[in-house]
């Protein structure tokens, strides 16, 4: 999630866990707390600058359920051992409240689509429950409020009751983004079936700042399949638009360490394509067609081969002169395709900057 969210969640849990008397410490505490863990890109950018590292080795070590805790528990000791006397005062209250408020940054990673390695050194898929957008205010405004009305109520019930209420608030909006992503599934897998694709590997993930409108894409043998599904407007039968992907590139290159790495991360799901000579891969994850947030080069052909070249990432159209426009018309898309029943949003118009 964005850094205001991660901001307020951890300084909310934080006072709400310690006591009354040191709430605009913890609130303070815990918001430093709940950034440290994206702080792992100034480590990673030390040694190297290879983009698909980058983006894969991210909320890897510094967001692990077996680091954290330990992390957490070394702060509270210097802080207890060297440090200012309140935690000295409320040892076990300011333990849970460094502990939760590290631990609950990558949970709350974790109901994003871009993947969060809960169990890092172990190695299976990153997690992505993938139920809110990186940037949702819907769940940020509770958490905010209530550390507002926290830090000016300082030791006074109403601290306690606005911290409880904004926890319980933007807890259950997570709770519906599972509801709503359980739905929007429900509606993909039957139409799925219907196009003979029932087996076929899927993922589903909201649009931008919203948990109303879905987007869902499966792979198929020759690429993937697009579908939208606004929980407000649609009532029919979900409906997909294909899209091509070099598979036959993408097996071909499949031992190349930059391919595999990106296989693993996002699960394959990914597009192909080969662009003067070399091979590009997109992350189908995050963005909207036809352009992807993460788009690498990983390989060019050499006599009929694959053979690596150093991985160098392709900026998105929207982040390019002139892309803006691009964005501000995808924006726009979205936000009409919330309200009605429009079919699957169109391509985005790519166009030179």
């Amino acid at each position: 999630m964005d850094s205001l969210s991660q901001i307020v969640l951890g300084g909310a849990v934080a006072a709400a866990i310690a006591p009354a008397g040191h709430r605009r410490a913890a609130l303070l505490a815990g918001a430093a707390l709940g950034t440290l863990p994206d702080l792992d890109g100034l480590l990673i950018i030390a040694f190297t600058r290879d983009p698909v590292s980058l983006m894969t080795v991210h909320r890897s070590f510094s967001h692990s359920l077996f680091v954290l805790p330990l992390l957490g528990t070394l702060i509270w000791w210097l802080y207890r051992r060297f440090g200012h006397g309140r935690v000295a005062q409320a040892p076990l209250r300011w333990w849970w409240a460094m502990v939760l408020a590290l631990v609950t940054h990558p949970l709350l990673d974790a109901f994003t689509v871009y993947g969060t390695q809960l169990w890092w050194p172990l190695m299976p898929h990153p997690t992505m429950w993938s139920s809110v957008f990186i940037i949702d205010p819907l769940y940020t405004l509770w958490l905010g409020l209530a550390c507002a009305v926290a830090w000016f109520a300082r030791a006074r019930p109403l601290a306690q009751r606005a911290l409880v209420a904004g926890l319980v608030l933007s807890c259950g909006y997570l709770g519906w983004s599972l509801l709503a992503k359980h739905l929007v599934e429900r509606d993909a897998g039957r139409a799925l079936a219907a196009m003979g694709l029932a087996d076929a590997p899927r993922f589903s993930v909201p649009m931008p700042f919203n948990t109303l409108l879905w987007r869902v894409v499966a792979m198929t043998p020759q690429g993937y399949v697009v579908g939208d599904r606004s929980l407000w407007a649609d009532h029919g039968p979900m409906r997909f638009t294909g899209h091509p992907s070099n598979v036959q590139a993408l097996r071909q290159a499949a031992a190349i360490p930059a391919v595999a790495r990106l296989q693993w991360f996002n699960r394959g799901f990914m597009r192909a394509q080969v662009r003067d000579g070399e091979l590009v891969l997109s992350d189908l994850r995050m963005g909207l067609e036809p352009d992807y947030n993460f788009s690498f080069a990983v390989a060019h052909e050499q006599g009929g081969r694959w053979a690596p070249i150093a991985p160098r990432q392709l900026r998105p159209v929207y982040r390019d002169a002139g892309g803006r426009a691009v964005l501000e018309q995808r924006l726009a898309q979205v936000w009409r395709r919330i309200w009605n029943d429009e079919g699957v949003m169109p391509a985005a118009e790519v166009t030179g900057g």
